[in-house]
């Protein structure tokens, strides 16, 4: 046998031993779970919802930190500028397969520096209306914006978030003139939706729901395909005379590229026990979301039809990348 064979066979036979260790021994220390947006949002609710949880799974803290900014992008880089040794994750949302089609320069790449690891939530947008809007329904608000043009405004989260491209694209379908004022986040928006500075805006159901329930905003539609259990008595877009109107906003979880397939694999299946659990599952049904049981594999198939969802609409739209 040659040198440079047995080096290669001594080689394999340190690094397999090693490898085994590594999934042995971890996790050893605190798992950090990175937030892309500030306190009291949905994003925020999740990740403090699963972490005590997957805690004790793991026998180790779950930290959650919030580094919000950038539309999602500070703490994406943070992320994908980890040690991939899971010990770092992120909980991105849909602006992780927009910001690529509106940013010309990102300091990532959002598919190569990533795992998908888990999805833990995927929700439809809700369109309300102010109650001063004599509209009950989506075609009588765009018989309203038709009658009376630049009448109407709108509101938006900002960024170009899930929310914000949703109402351009139905204002783009229905031929509608309506004005577009923008906010630094949902709840702004949502505070001048209910004080009736603006007339409509399409929103979290998390945030918004209540308020339907307490009648301060009227629900108009949904902008997903179906209706989730907790709206079931709100018709969706599709159905309100725009067929093929499908758009969401999900919450996902996501690993630095290189992580070890072991340590993917065990987060993956804590996590979904977590999901799964009873508590959890009434949690997301009750903001008017749904769970998922996929595997890392098959959440990468769903983001690869997301990006082209949200390339699609962007380009419809007219957006230029800045």
């Amino acid at each position: 046998m040659s040198k440079l064979k047995s080096l290669a066979f001594a080689l394999c036979a340190t690094l397999i031993p090693l490898s085994a260790a590594v999934a042995d021994t971890w996790p050893s220390k605190p798992i950090r779970i990175i937030v892309t947006f500030a306190p009291g949002g949905t994003s925020d609710v999740l990740a403090r919802s699963i972490a005590p949880d997957l805690s004790k799974a793991l026998g180790q803290p779950v930290l959650v930190m919030n580094k919000p900014g950038g539309n999602s992008t500070i703490a994406t880089q943070d992320v994908a500028r980890s040690a991939p040794d899971g010990y770092t994750i992120g909980l991105f949302i849909s602006a992780h397969s927009i910001n690529p089609y509106i940013t010309k320069s990102l300091p990532y790449d959002s598919k190569k520096d990533f795992i998908p690891l888990a999805m833990l939530a995927l929700m439809p947008g809700i369109l309300t209306v102010n109650p001063s809007v004599p509209a009950k329904n989506l075609q009588e608000l765009v018989a309203l914006a038709k009658a009376k043009p630049a009448s109407l405004a709108y509101g938006t989260p900002g960024g170009l978030t899930s929310g914000q491209l949703s109402m351009q694209y139905l204002v783009k379908l229905a031929g509608i003139d309506v004005t577009e004022i923008g906010y630094k986040g949902g709840g702004p928006a949502l505070t001048d939706l209910l004080a009736g500075h603006i007339q409509m805006l399409i929103n979290s159901p998390t945030s918004t729901i209540p308020h339907v329930r307490s009648g301060k905003l009227r629900p108009i539609a949904t902008t997903g395909a179906t209706r989730p259990e907790a709206l079931s008595d709100i018709p969706t877009i599709a159905e309100s005379g725009f067929p093929g109107f499908e758009l969401y906003e999900w919450y996902a979880l996501f690993l630095p590229a290189g992580t070890p397939k072991n340590i993917v694999n065990r987060l993956n299946t804590e996590i979904m026990k977590v999901m799964a659990s009873p508590a959890m599952v009434k949690r997301i049904a009750d903001i008017g979301a749904q769970s998922s049981k996929d595997t890392p594999e098959q959440f990468a198939k769903f983001l690869e039809k997301e990006d082209k969802v949200w390339g699609d609409l962007v380009k419809q739209i007219g957006i230029q990348p800045q």
